[in-house]
């Protein structure tokens, strides 16, 4: 899989792609990444890639054309569109389901915006969905665009050594994720819970599967009764 970001800002997402797992997997190379500065595409000798936009208001808007040229430069060879994202307030709400359907792509473009926002002419010409990652506005795209592309790299193929690293974590089943303890065995106090040093397979699955149950119920109801719901249907 290829996932290409453009933003006015590559070296601070370069940064952050380039340690942990993904860093990882992108050194092995399970996943490509790429980050593109969208001021090199800009016509403009001082490489301005913004305006005031039309109507008045506050802030500048960024141009259609750089993100179009940078589009159009990066997807040159490709033999296919890929699927474009522009990270956006106004876009759905990204969630783990969506992070795992987006994973089965083989490229993926994502538009990085700034200021107070993108030229619409430029969303309406390339950009297949908007994505937001919460109720909630940041100066730019490029921390929701690095959320989104770790959350898909690490359901591709060879990136986790298992698909059990991320098939028992909060979400991915429908609930929250039960608690973890490792060593000393008693830890100021508090010891940890009897049954995971049992060695009892069925019951330390039990055990978590209760805690996960608990946790969802106590601190995201909504996801409760959606997970009750969907296992109800499904037994019928």
């Amino acid at each position: 899989m290829r996932i290409d970001i453009a933003t006015l800002f590559p070296d601070m997402c370069e940064t952050v792609l380039s340690e942990s797992i993904v860093g990882r997997a992108r050194k092995a190379g399970k996943i490509e990444l790429h980050c593109h500065q969208i001021r090199d595409y800009s016509t403009d000798k001082h490489r301005r890639v913004d305006d005031t936009p039309y109507g008045g208001g506050m802030g500048m808007v960024m141009q259609a054309e750089p993100i179009y040229r940078c589009f159009l430069a990066v997807t040159e060879n490709f033999t296919q569109k890929p699927h474009v994202i522009y990270m956006s307030p106004k876009g759905k709400t990204f969630t783990q389901q969506r992070a795992v359907e987006l994973s089965k792509m083989e490229n993926i473009f994502i538009i990085c915006g700034h200021y107070e926002g993108v030229d619409q002419r430029v969303i309406d010409k390339i950009v297949d969905e908007e994505i937001s990652i919460g109720d909630y506005v940041l100066t730019g795209g490029e921390l929701p665009a690095l959320v989104i592309s770790d959350a898909i790299a690490r359901m591709c193929d060879g990136v986790l050594s298992s698909a059990e690293c991320f098939e028992e974590e909060s979400h991915f089943s429908g609930l929250l994720e039960y608690p973890h303890y490792t060593r000393p065995e008693v830890w100021e106090g508090e010891s940890v819970p009897e049954v995971l040093l049992t060695g009892h397979h069925k019951n330390i699955a039990e055990f978590r599967h209760n805690e996960a149950l608990k946790i969802t119920r106590e601190r995201r109801p909504d996801l409760y009764t959606k997970f009750t719901e969907n296992n109800n249907m499904n037994s019928k």
